[in-house]
């Protein structure tokens, strides 16, 4: 206990000095060695090699490229104005587009920072424009974001497959029916607010239905490019490696027929995923070397005895892995979280009799948690970023009844796990 408490507070420390993340995981295995008389300095560059060379995780840099050349073609930003006359009379008008805009492109993207970004670079400008309540409207964005690893394809289950060899077609199915859950739960949010402080809301913008028949083509990409990552894995065409790569095709023939596919987009959309992957792949490898020094220690199998032989009830222990995720999620990006947590916590959550297909929902989520909490709140801090001016507590403060809501649907998952499990039960 002392050790994991020493452990602990060196982490902490230097996450506040400032050092990335996958840097700190490096040193705190190191330190291993220190009460171990086997030295895993050596067994760095094999772990290195093994995560580098999975197949399943090439998909990753895949998702990431086609995800970038939707967003720099200006395809994804078509979307939302085709969205917008649809939801002209709702309660909350733009920031329903927000959200519903975030649903659509999480099917392209796959990644909640992208998502966040891609919507509050289009939305941010219109708050002033329509008269709403700044914070509301960007948390609305926030929120909206973090759709993106919920609704399939999903970077973070694709990781959470890799890390628990669970299928990632049964996981894609998993998230469906959650996804679009949350979704209609957050416009709910923006529309109650707006109903009880009708001042929060904005002008509504005219549109007959002239025009929003003439929106509808915009959202076509974006459903061609889902039914062909999506719908060729569960046709049997092609695994979510080689879906990934059909993904990348479409979005460049898409992105050609919009005429908008040059050298330097395509220049600047591999960069950007080079940068994003190689932070992605190094913080896994971090996290397996770490993984791989505190297994060989007994620390993984202890921990995972202690939760299986403890007194606690089953759904106790899901409650408590929830909450230090929570607290996690104040210092941790969710894929952090995920490969420094699941390989020690998903066996002993398989003894305890749970799916573990629904706990792969249910760390996602509260994954998303930590997407909006301070003081890391990756999503919060992408939309201010965007945003420009102001402070990072306006997001927070607009994000609070949406992180409300998405608590009490983690609790809904737990009490119904069939949110989750009806769709892949249905197609096994």
């Amino acid at each position: 206990m002392s050790l994991t408490l020493i452990f602990t507070t060196v982490f902490v420390f230097l996450l506040a000095l400032g050092l990335p993340v996958a840097a700190v995981i490096i040193i705190i295995g190191l330190m291993t060695e220190w009460v171990s008389p086997v030295s895993f300095l050596a067994s760095l560059g094999p772990t290195a090699w093994t995560q580098s060379q999975s197949y399943l995780l090439v998909s990753i840099p895949l998702f990431i490229l086609f995800g970038e050349i939707l967003v720099r073609s200006g395809i994804a930003g078509n979307m939302y104005g085709a969205i917008t006359p649809w939801l002209n009379r709702v309660p909350g008008k733009l920031m329903q587009t927000n959200i519903a805009t975030s649903a659509i492109f999480a099917a392209t993207s796959g990644s909640s920072v992208a998502t966040a970004a891609t919507v509050a670079s289009v939305a941010i400008p219109e708050i002033r424009k329509g008269g709403y309540n700044e914070r509301l409207f960007l948390g609305s964005i926030a929120a909206g974001g973090t759709l993106g690893i919920l609704i399939p394809p999903s970077i973070n289950m694709i990781v959470y497959g890799a890390l628990t060899n669970t299928s990632i077609p049964q996981l894609y199915l998993a998230g469906f029916v959650p996804g679009i859950l949350l979704m209609l739960l957050f416009m709910l949010v923006a529309g109650i607010c707006c109903l009880f402080r009708p001042d929060w809301d904005g002008q509504a913008v005219k549109a007959t239905w002239k025009d929003r028949l003439r929106s509808l083509p915009a959202l076509l990409p974006p459903i061609m490019i889902f039914l062909v990552v999506v719908g060729s894995i569960y046709a049997g065409i092609a695994t979510p490696t080689e879906a990934a790569a059909l993904g990348v095709l479409a979005s460049v023939l898409l992105a050609a027929a919009h005429r908008k596919m040059t050298i330097s987009l395509l220049n600047e959309s591999i960069l950007a995923t080079m940068r994003t992957t190689s932070m992605l792949i190094l913080i896994m490898i971090a996290a397996s070397f770490l993984n791989f020094a505190i297994g060989f220690m007994g620390f993984t199998k202890a921990v995972e005895d202690a939760i299986v032989n403890s007194n606690l009830g089953p759904y106790t222990v899901i409650a408590w892995i929830i909450v230090a995720y929570l607290v996690l999620g104040c210092f941790l990006d969710g894929l952090s979280m995920t490969v420094l947590t699941v390989p020690i916590l998903a066996p002993a959550i398989v003894k305890l009799g749970f799916d573990p297909i629904w706990f792969g929902i249910i760390v996602i989520l509260s994954t998303e948690m930590g997407l909006l909490t301070p003081p890391v709140g990756m999503n919060c801090y992408v939309v201010q970023g965007v945003r420009g001016r102001g402070s990072i507590t306006d997001v927070f403060v607009g994000v609070a009844p949406y992180a409300a809501v998405l608590m009490l649907f983690i609790v809904m998952l737990i009490v119904f796990p069939q949110i989750a499990l009806w769709l892949p039960d249905l197609l096994k």
